[in-house]
């Protein structure tokens, strides 16, 4: 037991010797391991206080390096702004110089115009005394001596004047009447409207000679009735199975026809039934104007009208002019006028309203004073219709003077449809007056040989007497009677004036 307690005691007191050797151990070798972690801190702090020297010597290098380009650089950047300064003095200089040389040389010109104004005004006056001295020693004045040159130049150079003129004045009509023609010639092929000559007269087709007494009726009293009630002549003896309806408005003749064929297909004709069928007749007829004037729009394809105006425009289906329907004439002039428009690069949509206006007055002429283009102005500006387009209209017989040139074509559009063969009639004596007339005023000038009214008044030939009328004279003569034509006249379409001066020498030889 003793041996165990001493084992026990010798293992504790081992245990404690075997500790303490351990912690002086322990405590030597971390002495040990300090020392030599100080050591290579020490040592690595030398070596990166070396590393540092070294780059403070390399970036003072460097920077003593950069400082010596800086220098060099500022120095190359001197000597440019001092030689571009002596550029810029030099150039002063140089222009300083220029303007002092161009002062001087605007002091020397304006004194040399001042002495090129003192020599003309010394030539000036020489010049008035040399015309004084020449008109007094001539006896003559200087216009009369400067008219009798050009009288006597003229006189000289006459035929050669006279030739230029021609040829210049040919050369001219030819370049202007072939670019006419095409211009015209393009505005006719695009209308095609049909066109029917109307008289005053229309005609009833009667089943039978038997119901002529139905219409006369008792002591005329049937026939007297229709001619009151629709305002027109009615003629049943002259033709058989005919009947004659003579009236100079269109509209009271339509109305007088169509309630006399509704009385022919009802069978009984008296007062009462004739009022009836007038009346039926007046309704049908304000209906037919009302679609005529919305077809005639809807075909020009022309909007913005008032309804009233669109009616009148159908009135113009009853009216004639010189046997022409007016509304067809209308409708033909707006096509026309838009065509010549578009070549001449006017305003189409204005000719075409213009035209299709241009005898607006007609519908109610027989109604109120004044020419029917004053009525269709006031018709017009009543409804608020453009101005341009009263401007165009107003024109087309030269009552008023053409403000555009949309009322020049209103104009030739007018009388290309009025003057085409067969568009209008006129009467055996109208006819004759006018071209009795034409030749009138032919001879009324002096120096007059022959004169003739050819090609239906289209033309007038004039022959003149040789030794009245020179070169000169026949050209200023062939104006004066196309003036007076012009002014004393009224003809559709337009008239050509030729003057014929022919001198004629026989000899006879024995």
């Amino acid at each position: 037991m003793e041996n165990i307690l001493i084992f026990v005691i010798i293992g504790a007191i081992s245990g404690i010797v075997g500790s303490i050797f351990g912690y002086f151990v322990r405590q030597s070798i971390v002495k040990k391991r300090k020392g030599s972690i100080e050591a290579s801190l020490q040592k690595k702090t030398e070596q990166a206080k070396k590393d540092a020297e070294k780059i403070i010597e390399e970036a003072k290098e460097q920077a003593k390096k950069y400082s010596k380009e800086a220098k060099e650089e500022e120095e190359n950047r001197r000597r440019e702004v001092n030689k571009t300064q002596d550029i810029l003095l030099q150039r002063e200089r140089l222009l300083e110089k220029k303007i002092s040389d161009f002062d001087q040389k605007e002091v020397d010109f304006a004194g040399r115009v001042e002495k090129v104004r003192k020599i003309k005004e010394n030539l000036l006056g020489l010049k008035e005394e040399v015309e004084k001295k020449l008109e007094k020693l001539s006896g003559t004045s200087k216009e009369d001596a400067k008219a009798e040159l050009l009288n006597k130049v003229e006189q000289e150079n006459e035929s050669e004047i006279m030739e230029k003129m021609r040829r210049l004045e040919d050369d001219g009509i030819q370049k202007m009447e072939k670019r006419a023609k095409e211009i015209l010639a393009f505005a006719i092929q695009k209308c095609a409207l049909s066109q029917a000559q109307e008289i005053t007269t229309s005609t009833v087709s009667l089943p039978s000679d038997d119901i002529k007494g139905k219409i006369i009726g008792k002591e005329g009293r049937n026939i007297k009735t229709l001619e009151r009630l629709t305002g027109v002549e009615i003629i049943i003896d002259e033709t058989p199975e005919t009947a004659i309806i003579s009236s100079f408005d269109p509209v009271r003749r339509q109305i007088a026809k169509l309630a006399l064929e509704k009385l022919m297909q009802d069978g009984r004709i008296q007062p009462a039934k004739i009022e009836s069928k007038v009346e039926e007749a007046e309704k049908e007829i304000t209906e037919q104007i009302k679609k005529s004037g919305e077809q005639a729009v809807y075909d020009l394809g022309v909007v913005g009208f008032d309804p009233k105006i669109v009616q009148l425009v159908g009135r113009l289906r009853f009216r004639t002019s010189y046997g022409q329907n007016v509304l067809l004439h209308s409708m033909e002039v707006a096509h026309i006028a838009s065509a010549i428009a578009g070549e001449l690069g006017a305003n189409e949509t204005v000719c075409k309203k213009a035209g299709l206006l241009h005898d607006i007055g007609k519908a109610v002429d027989h109604q109120f004073e004044g020419s029917h283009v004053d009525i269709g102005v006031k018709i017009l500006e009543k409804f608020h219709v453009d101005k341009n387009i009263i401007s165009a209209m107003k024109s087309h017989h030269e009552e008023y003077p053409a403000e555009s040139l949309e009322a020049i074509i209103i104009q030739a559009a007018d009388q290309i449809s009025g003057a085409r063969p067969g568009a209008r009639k006129d009467t055996v004596e109208n006819y004759i007056k006018r071209l009795e007339e034409l030749e009138g005023i032919a001879n009324s000038f002096k120096g007059i040989d022959k004169a003739y009214a050819i090609q239906a008044g289209r033309e007038l030939r004039v022959f003149v007497k040789p030794n009245e009328i020179n070169d000169m004279e026949q050209k200023k003569l062939a104006k004066k009677i196309a003036d007076k034509i012009h002014e004393d006249l009224n003809y559709p379409g337009e008239i050509k004036v030729v003057v014929i001066r022919e001198n004629r020498i026989i000899e006879h030889a024995k």
